[in-house]
């Protein structure tokens, strides 16, 4: 994932974080992200502090064969790992568009996008002198925050 997939309009100030090969699950990263795109930035930030104090479960709708069902959700778990990295990211992007001189009461979270990246390799130590392989996966995040629109 090099650079950034979203090219904003001309003329359309946004505010973007990305974080490249976090050592988290790719299918749960893709969960989470579907659940705060299109918030607007508070309230996502509500939600995924909700999710690491297990207050708040993430709905899964695509990776949820075998997933308990959880009150008000459905389908659902508590991704937590996910969730701090994501949050950290949502925090970075909101920094910048403060730096950038948007208006942070109005912000909302236009795009989230994830991307596996590199799988970390390394051999796990077993009886007898021998090794497994063991392979980590990492994920691509990239968000990008925007102003919402004034209605007249």
């Amino acid at each position: 994932m090099r650079g950034y997939t979203y090219e904003s309009e001309s003329g359309v100030a946004v505010a973007r974080a990305r974080g490249n090969e976090i050592p988290m699950s790719p299918k749960k990263t893709y969960e989470v992200l579907n659940a705060i795109r299109g918030l607007p930035v508070d309230r996502a930030e509500t939600f995924l502090e909700g999710v690491i104090e297990l207050r708040q479960a993430v709905p899964f709708r695509r990776y949820n064969q075998e997933v308990a069902h959880k009150r008000g959700t459905g389908p659902g778990r508590y991704p937590r790992k996910v969730a701090k990295n994501v949050l950290q990211i949502l925090r970075n992007a909101k920094e910048n568009a403060e730096y950038e001189g948007l208006d942070t009461d109005r912000l909302f979270v236009k795009v989230a996008a994830s991307a596996r990246g590199r799988i970390r390799k390394a051999s796990m130590p077993r009886a007898h002198g021998r090794g497994t392989a063991w392979h980590e996966q990492t994920t691509n995040v990239e968000l990008v925050l925007a102003e919402e629109k004034e209605t007249e």
